[in-house]
């Protein structure tokens, strides 16, 4: 595989502000990262990206933003107080921990080639406490998935809205698992983001909505640019799905580190709402008006991961060519990160030609706040403005394509003279003159 890509990638990420080692000062934390200025703004683009897709561009979704503690009864309930485990071996010579069924050789360890204890059993739920006291009667636990908060909340869903089968309830929300053996960069890590629909339906329509379902997500990996020719496909075997799924699909990306985990498809059953009830006393059953038939629905659940196809999504727009121009002579190629332009951190650039000359700062700095304030003010769908006078005008042109901008605008002496200003594309480096009273409705044409 191309580790190199992944070490390109990684190191663009914590040069240009996307990410941070957590706790760094400190010598880090156990695979922990925390999203930099562009970083964050790029997540958010992404989970706003899928929210419009999925959720406020439907009529059959509803959104939901629950608590990242929940009562200690909605895990036992659920199962994963007892079966949320992996299985565990530790090297006995180095003592290295790793997760067994990730293992090649399950009795040789793959750093130091020492034996390795027998498997054990680890839940890989995080615990804490509420309360002055860390006993068992403040046991909780932090969400190890944001799916059983929907389930919890199915029946205020219900009684608010009226929502007729089938329909969705989505989420965007954190969750932690004490993982065994977290790593790959910001693909597996302790604390991390999902974004989750539980789909209700008649038991009868479940092949119908899973295959619905698939073609969903295909689409909206297409929208976001994840590169198609690296998705796969793989049916879950029997002895392979969690204990509530009937089928589960895989929708794995070949990483630079090998194939993984993308996107999970699962048919849940009525496993979830009937346990709920069970344990609850609280009647979970969905009441049809016109037959007046009462029934568990039965449930696709799409779940993604937000940070690993965040990555994929990095991975998939890494480019760099030839250097067209001799600003970056030495180093013989032109980085560019190819984000969509809906995802892209900054939409837009702005600069003067030379920084050094007060009437072109001056204007520059016109058009500048006017894009600022027409993110606010116009149709123009988040679109970001970045400042940039550092340097020769080369030098910022490849800056903003390393970071993804798709656009940068140069304010030269021309402008002052007939008030046009030069728009340059970042993926095919061509330039165009455009009127400053034009810039709004050409980006809006272009960004959209």
């Amino acid at each position: 595989m191309n580790n190199n890509l992944m070490e390109k990638v990684v190191s663009l990420c914590k040069r240009r502000g996307f990410v941070y080692p957590g706790s760094e000062i400190y010598g880090g934390l156990a695979n922990s990262w925390d999203y930099g200025p562009l970083g964050v703004e790029l997540k958010n683009n992404l989970k706003q990206s899928w929210w419009e897709f999925f959720v406020k561009s439907r009529e059959d979704v509803y959104g939901l933003d629950a608590a990242l503690i929940m009562n200690r009864k909605v895990w036992q309930a659920s199962g994963h107080e007892k079966k949320f485990i992996d299985l565990l071996v530790e090297c006995k010579k180095c003592h290295s921990r790793f997760q067994a069924d990730k293992l090649k050789d399950n009795k040789k360890c793959p750093l130091c080639s020492g034996g390795l204890t027998a498997p054990r059993n680890f839940n890989t739920m995080l615990k804490t406490y509420l309360g002055p006291v860390e006993n068992e009667a403040g046991l909780t636990y932090l969400r190890p998935e944001t799916a059983q908060a929907i389930f919890v909340n199915f029946k205020n869903i219900i009684d608010s809205f009226h929502p007729k089968i089938p329909f969705g309830i989505a989420q965007i929300g954190k969750a932690f698992r004490n993982e065994i053996t977290p790593g790959n960069f910001i693909f597996k890590t302790r604390e991390f983001e999902q974004m989750e629909i539980e789909y209700f339906i008649k038991e009868k329509e479940w092949q119908k909505w899973f295959d619905y379902w698939s073609e969903e997500i295909k689409k909206w990996f297409q929208f976001v640019g994840i590169d198609e020719e690296k998705l796969y496909f793989k049916e879950v075997q029997d002895n392979e799905r969690a204990h509530y799924s009937k089928r589960t699909i895989d929708i794995e990306y070949d990483f630079p580190f090998g194939r993984d985990e993308l996107c999970g498809l699962a048919y849940r059953t009525d496993f979830d709402l009937k346990n709920h009830e069970q344990n609850s006393g609280q009647n979970l059953k969905y009441k049809d008006s016109e037959t007046g038939e009462e029934f568990w629905p039965h449930v696709i659940e799409p779940s993604l991961g937000v940070d690993r196809t965040l990555l994929a999504v990095l991975l998939s727009a890494y480019y760099e060519d030839k250097d067209p121009v001799s600003a970056n002579a030495s180093a013989g190629k032109r980085v560019v990160l190819k984000l969509k332009p809906n995802l892209a951190p900054y939409k837009v650039a702005v600069f003067p030609l030379l920084a050094n000359k007060p009437e072109l700062v001056k204007k520059a700095r016109e058009i500048y706040k006017m894009l600022k304030i027409s993110n606010q003010q116009s149709a123009i769908s988040n679109l970001t403005a970045a400042w940039d006078d550092r340097g020769n005008i080369g030098k910022r042109y490849y800056s903003q394509d390393e970071i993804g901008t798709p656009f940068c605008i140069t304010v030269d002496f021309q402008t002052l003279e007939d008030n046009t200003v030069t728009v340059r594309d970042r993926d095919t480096t061509k330039q165009v003159r455009v009127k400053i009273n034009d810039l709004k409705d050409y980006l809006n044409g272009k960004i959209q």
